[in-house]
């Protein structure tokens, strides 16, 4: 069995983004890792360089900053990477430059590959995910949240990443069929240091807006405002990645919040209630569970 890695990334020093962590994360299931590196302000090429050059493989891109709808340059930068991956691919394993997975579930996800390698009906495995928010203490645990998405593929040309890359379709706009498996995903992205967030908020909706809405709705300030945005959140009470550890010992900061003030809404708590005793699922689904 042969696995690809694949990613992409621009200026990750600039927003500070886990990128080096991310690829790490996955690194010893991979046979190779392919990184559509995007034309930087900073040294991102350099610290990708400096990652593992006996497997990774890097791509040289330039966005096309004018797709401001949606998101879809994302989408555009995931695929060329996916494009490079190996011909003789088995899996393809997609993780963005905020996720990271714990190496507690390195074997589950290389058990699943191998088990449904052969099985042509079984196009992904669906994670589940821990949204971290505020700081690496919290975890985001309300509805808006997704829940699961695909982060391995078949090595298959039909395959493509699908609106702003948070997953993927095959031919004409056909969801996946996937296997759950248990492992997580831990997405930082929402975890950052707070001049940092709001550097990001300001840069990063222009990928979805044009420049009247971010004037509009993006507040200008030095610091991103994580009180303002919370609703249901978690103490987080697990470990982080092995490879996330001398990040957080670095760069955690203090960050305060009593869940018991915790706002969740009625319309999610009759969803879960629905879930829960009845079964009755209305969440989003970009997948078909098989």
């Amino acid at each position: 069995m042969k696995v690809s890695g694949f990613t992409f990334i621009r200026n990750a020093i600039k927003y500070d983004y886990p990128i080096v962590e991310a690829i790490k994360s996955i690194l010893p299931i991979c046979d190779e890792f392919i990184v559509a590196v995007g034309a930087s302000e900073d040294a991102t090429l350099s610290l990708i360089e400096s990652i593992a050059p006996d497997k990774i493989k890097i791509i040289h891109t330039t966005w096309d900053d004018s797709l401001r709808e949606g998101g879809v340059v994302l989408a555009k930068e995931t695929d060329k990477a996916f494009q490079a991956i190996a011909n003789d691919a088995d899996w393809a394993f997609y993780i963005q430059g905020d996720e990271v997975v714990h190496e507690k579930y390195l074997d589950t996800i290389k058990d699943a590959m191998m088990r449904f390698k052969d099985d042509d009906k079984v196009d992904g495995l669906l994670f589940k995910y821990k949204h971290f928010y505020g700081s690496y203490d919290y975890v985001a645990t309300s509805l808006k949240w997704y829940a699961h998405e695909i982060r391995v593929i078949r090595n298959n040309p039909s395959i493509y990443s699908y609106r702003d890359a948070q997953g993927f379709r095959k031919g004409e706009n056909q969801k996946l069929s996937v296997k759950p498996i248990d492992a997580y995903i831990y997405h930082y992205g929402w975890a950052k240091e707070p001049a940092s967030m709001q550097k990001k908020q300001e840069d990063f909706h222009k990928l979805w807006h044009d420049d009247d809405w971010v004037d509009k709705h993006v507040v200008k300030s030095d610091t991103y405002d994580y009180e303002a945005n919370i609703d249901v959140m978690e103490k987080f009470k697990g470990t982080h990645p092995e490879v996330m550890k001398k990040r957080v010992e670095e760069k955690n900061w203090k960050f305060d919040h009593d869940i018991s003030f915790n706002n969740e809404r009625f319309k999610d708590k009759a969803k879960k209630f629905l879930k829960r005793y009845l079964g009755l699922d209305f969440s989003y689904k970009n997948y078909k569970e098989i």
